[in-house]
């Protein structure tokens, strides 16, 4: 489920925290790390859940309508197009959806009030009209629906927001990313997703279930951190122009990963390790570490393939 560059941030954001005082214990900081990516899981179920409960309760509110004393033919008559959303009631019905639910203890019985408000800013919203009155009754439609809920309200829904806060502070820090994740499960959903259907993991496994992904992340914080003094002076030679010392820590810990997919990952292109460092730098570092990281990353690709390093496997991965 998680695309390699959020494990990319994660194992980032684990090594900057070891490098500032979060933790000096490896195998403390790494299993934290496996944690917060864990809980990021967690929080994606408990989102889904939310959203079947915000139908659950649409699906209450109706019956209840019906049984005022002087119903209206809308109360008597109601467009349950919501209520029959395809995604939802799917999900709903799904054995593995429902034995995570238990696993997490994931119950919204005492968090009506959550959910009413939800449910009645949802039933405001302009998404939600055109939704109801489109005429249109196809599975991508329910998705597009699904998708505009997640991204227009439920990712800037305070309250929820507050009450995830309470549980754990890896759900305040996992929310934008779990709302990415949701999009896209939505966005993937195929009808041929049924009840016994399971649903993804947080880490992609292969055919023969090796979970390489797992491994990945655990490569890259390890490396950095045991592989420290080594990957220090590889870096002091490619930058004598630069006092080393004055250098971002974000930069030399970008860097340290990238040394550690080229030279221990043959399954990982060269091209997209320079890419994906270069793109990392805009987001968590200076506006001068683009240019910066750029240029490392080329000398250090350039002399680590002099050097016999760099073993790529498979056809496209060796320059």
């Amino acid at each position: 489920m998680l695309y390699r560059r959020h494990l990319r941030i994660k194992a980032l954001q684990a090594l900057y925290s070891f490098y500032t005082g979060g933790t000096d214990d490896l195998i403390k900081g790494e299993k934290e790390l496996l944690n917060s990516i864990n809980k990021i899981y967690e929080l994606f179920i408990w989102q889904l859940s939310f959203i079947i409960e915000v139908r659950r309760f649409a699906a209450v509110r109706l019956e209840e309508n019906k049984q005022k004393f002087y119903p209206t033919e809308e109360d008597l008559n109601p467009n349950v197009k919501f209520i029959n959303n395809r995604v939802l009631n799917n999900i709903e019905e799904n054995i593995d959806f429902k034995k995570k639910e238990e696993l997490f203890k994931i119950n919204w019985a005492n968090e009506q009030d959550i959910v009413r408000r939800f449910h009645k800013e949802m039933m405001e919203s302009d998404y939600f009209k055109k939704y109801k009155t489109n005429g249109k009754e196809t599975l991508e439609d329910d998705k597009a629906f699904i998708i505009k809920l997640i991204d227009i309200q439920l990712s800037n829904y305070d309250l929820l927001k507050s009450f995830y806060e309470e549980k754990s502070v890896y759900f305040t820090d996992g929310y934008d990313l779990t709302t990415i994740l949701l999009i896209k499960f939505v966005d993937s959903y195929s009808s041929k997703l049924n009840e016994q259907s399971p649903l993804p993991a947080i880490y992609k496994t292969q055919a023969n279930q090796t979970n390489e992904d797992k491994e990945f992340i655990r490569k890259l914080y390890r490396k950095v951190i045991l592989e420290k003094e080594n990957y220090d002076r590889i870096l002091q030679e490619r930058t004598k122009s630069w006092d080393y010392d004055r250098i971002p820590l974000m930069d030399i810990l970008l860097l340290k990963m990238a040394i550690v997919e080229l030279t221990e990952m043959p399954t990982i292109p060269i091209k997209v390790t320079l890419n994906e460092y270069i793109e990392l730098t805009k987001y968590f570092s200076t506006s001068k570490s683009k240019t910066f990281v750029n240029g490392v990353l080329d000398k250090l690709i350039r002399n680590f393939n002099e050097e016999g390093k760099i073993k790529k496997l498979g056809r496209g991965l060796i320059e």
